[in-house]
């Protein structure tokens, strides 16, 4: 194991904290930002370092499309203005189609745009890595965190205190242990938190191109029951991002392609307002597995679980992360009202934890599930139904205020 001190904190390794996070990801590390600013004691528990990459120019593959919740956290850690902002896209539109080619059918329309939602936009689209750094460069010298590089092998709670055992035989206390160590979770798996699992038989093949016209900053989102979501993400300049969630057959043979013949695949969709897509290099393709995981609870005695470690949905409405984001702004929250007698390990906060965020978590859950349902059927009643329903929503505007207002996390 080893330990990482910053200016402020003398806590040697071993010693007792008031809060410590599994998992080094952007929630994990975010929450470690927020929690020091609050006035915790935080000690990070990240796995070894791998390899650096090499640092290049190119573009991530991995984007996020940020909101306003995740942006205010962000800000509010100093963290937003520390990334590089050339490399940050502004969403003033979302224009989401039905399934259909549309030049060869009349498939259901949805747009929204920044202007009428009264905003200055609809999310922010950022690299994994610029984020990433970012946060890096905030935790080197942030008060009040360590950062611990290991991996725990037990986790036991006793009275006040939740202790964490380390491979090397070390031990890391303290009042609350918060697991933001992904889908995979060993700090649920530890607390014997069950869960409902359902794979969709789909994988997220994410690239980067450049495109022959100007985007302005427009979102385009395609369904298809045979082909699945394809979606184009605005970046600086004529690029876009692509992720396409597609079904398991379809994107095996995806990622066997040429990006140049993954670009013709997506003419059907792209070239009508993007015009000829062309891969960025160096060409890089990568997928990842889509699933729902919904765990029966995000608390247990003395731990809280944030981002994919409480919850898991499908990308279609690239609100993971913010959802993460907003368990962190709701931790944060909560910890700072809570009553001089508790200490920020007490059930009661953590029940009210989980109930400040079973709303909106459940309701994503439902959205993006029942979305990924009604289009992936092909029944014929059925598509014309979701076409018909997309358009007449797209005429009702205070109905598409309240959507875009959650979507914007206000």
């Amino acid at each position: 194991m080893t330990t990482h001190a910053h200016p402020n904190s003398s806590s040697s390794a071993g010693a007792g904290t008031d809060i410590c996070i599994v998992g080094d990801g952007a929630v994990g590390k975010t929450a470690a930002l927020g929690l020091a600013q609050a006035g915790f004691k935080v000690t990070l528990l990240a796995p070894p370092p791998k390899a650096a990459p090499p640092d290049t120019a190119s573009w991530d593959v991995r984007v996020y499309a940020l909101n306003h919740t995740a942006q205010r956290l962000l800000s509010s850690v100093r963290v937003w203005d520390a990334m590089e902002g050339e490399r940050i896209a502004a969403v003033d539109n979302m224009t989401v189609h039905g399934d259909g080619v549309p030049d060869k059918a009349r498939p259901g329309l949805l747009s929204f745009d920044a202007y009428a939602a009264r905003t200055d936009a609809l999310a922010w689209i950022v690299e994994d890595r610029n984020l990433d750094q970012a946060l890096d460069a905030a935790l080197r010298f942030a008060p009040n965190i360590r950062v611990v590089q290991g991996r725990a092998t037990a986790l036991a709670v006793l009275g006040e205190t939740a202790t964490l055992t380390l491979e090397s035989g070390q031990s890391l206390s303290a009042s609350l242990v918060i697991g933001a160590d992904g889908a995979n979770s060993w700090v649920r798996g530890q607390c014997d938190i069950g869960l409902d699992y359902r794979a969709y038989g789909q994988n997220a093949i994410v690239t980067n191109f450049s495109c022959e016209l100007p985007h302005r900053g427009v979102a385009y989102q395609w369904f298809s029951p045979t082909e699945g979501v394809i979606a184009l993400l605005p970046l600086p300049g004529n690029r876009v991002s692509l992720v396409w969630s597609a079904p398991q057959a379809l994107a095996d043979q995806l990622l066997k392609l040429p990006l140049s013949a993954l670009a013709e695949r997506l003419a059907q969709w792209a070239a009508p307002v993007l015009g000829a897509l062309t891969p960025l290099q160096p060409e890089v393709a990568k997928a990842f597995p889509l699933r729902l995981i919904k765990p029966h609870a995000m608390i247990a005695p003395r731990v809280a679980l944030i981002g994919d470690a409480a919850h898991v949905v499908h990308p279609m409405a690239g609100h993971g992360m913010n959802l993460g984001f907003g368990d962190v702004a709701a931790l944060i929250d909560i910890l700072l009202k809570r009553e001089p007698q508790y200490d920020c390990g007490d059930e009661r906060l953590l029940r009210r934890y989980a109930r400040a965020r079973k709303e909106e978590v459940l309701l994503m859950q439902i959205a993006t599930d029942g979305l990924h349902r009604i289009f992936s059927t092909e029944a014929e009643p059925v598509r014309l139904v979701r076409n018909l329903g997309m358009s007449l929503l797209n005429r009702l505007p205070v109905l598409k205020r309240r959507l875009i207002a959650h979507a914007l996390g206000q």
